[in-house]
């Protein structure tokens, strides 16, 4: 009697899994159009004269013999060296995510458990920091960094990404420390453990689901950052997307536009990737900070 309670019409069933495919290719489209187009040549992918040759590969074939080259992802990679910017984008992130999420987790799990009243004023001036636009606290790093002849460097940039990000850290953190009961704290200390204890052993396990899904929500933040990134590192230090911006600023020299599609894509599929690889522990680290434990 259940089962037939919650069976669904077949033209329910049918509508629904109409529209999830309907969103799926929407959703996937650009990437895919993205990743179709880096195999041509620019006169096929931006072809104005008719859109059909960013399928059919016209001037590609005319140019190569084939509907296909990598002669973007050549000239990304190679020419241009985008190998030095993942590298660079790569190291940027580790220290961000490592040092956000040290910080965080003991100072999330500190204020959850403070019975202090400024512990509440302490998250709110964190979130006006975290609102605040990232041009302006840039623009106060600025001036220290000439003066100190640190600009232009990877752990200038390392410095700010992690001040902006932290309070993020520290609010998403607090609440889920806040859903763990405190009497498993308690019950480690009974057990003879100190409070450094009860936190490693004890609350960690418990709370990594929630580190991951913050610990990613960090990387994401330095990976996919320009502001910061493009203001505090020189050229020869830029990470991935500062990097594909000067890519776009080459328009007049035909070719280096798809450098840029081509970077594209080489900066899309690992975020793919990761958040394909991480998916339960992103839904059960949401799910434990929107449940009461």
């Amino acid at each position: 009697m259940k089962a037939k309670a919650f069976k669904q019409p077949p033209m329910l069933r049918l509508l629904s899994s109409a529209f999830i495919l309907c969103w799926l290719f929407l959703a996937a489209f650009p990437f895919i159009w993205t990743l179709w187009g880096s195999f041509k040549v620019e006169l096929d992918f931006f072809s104005k004269a008719d859109w059909t040759n960013a399928v059919t590969g016209a001037r590609t074939i005319a140019e190569h013999g084939t509907a296909f080259t990598n002669n973007g992802y050549q000239g990304a990679w190679v020419q241009e060296e985008f190998w030095k910017a993942v590298i660079n984008t790569g190291i940027v992130c580790f220290f961000v995510v490592t040092i956000s999420l040290t910080i965080g987790t003991l100072g999330g799990y500190a204020l959850s458990r403070s019975g202090f009243r400024y512990t509440f004023w302490f998250l709110i001036a964190a979130l006006i920091f975290r609102a605040m636009p990232h041009i302006t606290l840039v623009a106060g790093y600025l001036l220290p960094f000439f003066q100190w002849n640190l600009w232009g460097i990877l752990p200038t940039t390392i410095i700010v990404l992690v001040a902006i990000n932290q309070p993020f850290t520290l609010w998403m953190l607090h609440s889920f420390f806040q859903k763990i009961p405190k009497e498993l704290d308690e019950s480690a200390k009974v057990d003879g453990c100190s409070q450094f204890q009860a936190f490693r052993h004890v609350i960690i396990p418990v709370m990594w689901p929630g580190v991951i899904t913050t610990g990613l929500f960090s990387f994401l933040l330095a990976y996919n950052d320009f502001t910061v990134t493009s203001m505090l590192l020189s050229k020869e230090n830029q990470t991935m997307v500062p990097k594909i911006a000067s890519f776009l600023g080459t328009t007049q020299t035909e070719g280096n536009v798809m450098f840029a599609v081509a970077a594209v894509v080489s900066a899309t599929a690992p975020l793919f990737v990761l958040v394909m690889f991480f998916q339960r522990q992103i839904v059960s680290g949401l799910t434990q900070g929107a449940v009461k434990g």
